[in-house]
């Protein structure tokens, strides 16, 4: 029960994105194009979970009983830039389109605080492997939800008469915001 809960709990009351704000640049930048915010959200869907399943290794059974647990976030950073460079080169190779559409968000994916800061909470709720496994998919799969509907909005915002001080980035800020507070209301869901 704890684990789903953990999972439950990381995907709408703490989800990465609107409750904790991380991860913001590729939520803004790539949630133009719903297919965009697809590709985007699996491309983190799959880094957040190795990189948690890595992290967590590492940090279990190699900066603990070495005593360097200061290294942690040093560690962290390398290994994400490394899975982010297989999943870029995976994406290239196999779906050029998508490529393409991610842009420059897809590397930024290695700089994106969401799946760092995860990897973190793991070590600093002292989280083992599993319960890391399920934290991640949790954050992962509630950026996913995040991005596709702020997508989702934001092609039908084209089509809405809005003034022209609010054109561009102020009305995705104020979507953003409403979002955020609309996922205010899981948090009596799991405390």
């Amino acid at each position: 029960m704890n684990i789903l809960l953990i999972g439950i709990g990381a995907a709408l009351v703490n989800n990465v994105v609107l409750s904790q704000f991380l991860g913001l640049c590729p939520f803004l930048g790539v949630s133009k194009k719903t297919d965009s915010a697809v590709g985007m959200g699996g491309a983190v869907i799959f880094v957040m979970l190795i990189a948690s399943t890595c992290t967590s290794l590492i940090y279990n059974f190699i900066l603990v009983p070495t005593h360097l647990e200061y290294m942690n976030t040093i560690v962290f950073i390398l290994v994400i830039a490394a899975l982010v460079q297989f999943v870029e080169m995976f994406i290239k190779k196999y779906s050029p389109a998508l490529y393409k559409s991610l842009g420059v968000y897809l590397p930024l994916i290695t700089t994106n605080c969401a799946v760092l800061g995860i990897a973190l909470v793991n070590v600093q709720k002292g989280y083992g492997l599993i319960e890391s496994i399920v934290n991640a998919l949790g954050s992962a799969v509630g950026f996913a939800i995040a991005i596709v509907i702020m997508a989702s909005i934001r092609e039908k915002m084209e089509y809405n008469d809005i003034p022209e001080s609010f054109k561009g980035t102020p009305i995705v800020l104020i979507t953003a915001g409403l979002m955020s507070i609309a996922f205010f209301g899981f948090s009596g869901l799991i405390k």
